[in-house]
């Protein structure tokens, strides 16, 4: 059969489905899902600590604080970058960055890439993140905002809190997420290789991303148990 790529697949699509009646839905087959959800059991900590291995593996910085000293280390770590002009999702916690002697930039529809562009540092919380990839998701959630603002500075702190924003698979984080959203999945900076696989960092996206996980002060074994259950929500 002659005619575009386009065609003859669709034309090997049809010939594979001739036999099925017309009246049969999707949904009328449902297909098994029994593959494991997990691998392996762990305690809240051990998710956690899986977690910041995964993250350095993706040459993310990691980062562990009690949530009382999160602004403080926020303040730290701007510092370090000479950041001085920071971009802010609107639902951002006022105290996290009230230490911190930025300009913030705060997020709106009007904020261009070529803005985006002068900003130093961007400042987010999380949907949620995945112990067993490495994987912090970002759901456009008030503590968030836009996926623009995530892409095009240059450097990235993101904030997890380990007690209700870690699980342990991807199978648990799609059981969790919205669909419907615009999700964005980091595992470490942006990065590319070319057939020499020689690494490029900042390609699309930025060169540089800490991720700042936040206990709430008990003794790690205490702290909730990650799972399915809970919705999850930005900060």
């Amino acid at each position: 059969m002659r005619g575009t790529s386009r065609d003859r697949i669709l034309a090997r699509v049809r010939r594979a489905l001739a036999d099925v009646p017309a009246h049969e839905r999707p949904q009328d087959h449902p297909v098994p899902r029994d593959y494991l959800r997990t691998h392996g059991a762990r305690t809240p900590a051990e998710s956690a600590d899986l977690l910041a291995e995964n993250l350095a593996d993706y040459r993310a910085v990691v980062h562990r604080v009690a949530a009382t000293g999160l602004p403080a280390l926020l303040t730290e770590l701007l510092g370090r970058r000479g950041a001085r002009r920071v971009a802010v999702p609107a639902g951002l916690p006022a105290e996290w960055l009230a230490q911190a002697p930025v300009e913030q930039v705060p997020d709106s529809a009007g904020l261009t890439a070529r803005e985006l562009d002068a900003v130093d540092s961007v400042v987010t919380g999380c949907a949620l993140a995945i112990a067993e990839t490495g994987t912090v998701v970002l759901d456009a959630g008030p503590d968030q905002g836009r996926r623009l603002i995530t892409l095009v500075p240059d450097h990235h702190v993101c904030v997890v809190r380990t007690a209700d924003q870690i699980v342990d698979s991807v199978p648990q984080a799609l059981g969790r997420l919205d669909p419907a959203r615009p999700l964005t999945w980091i595992s470490g900076p942006s990065a590319t290789s070319d057939i020499e696989l020689d690494r490029v960092e900042g390609v699309h996206g930025p060169r540089a991303l800490d991720v700042i996980l936040v206990h709430d002060g008990r003794p790690r074994d205490e702290q909730a148990v990650t799972g399915d259950s809970a919705p999850a929500r930005g900060l």
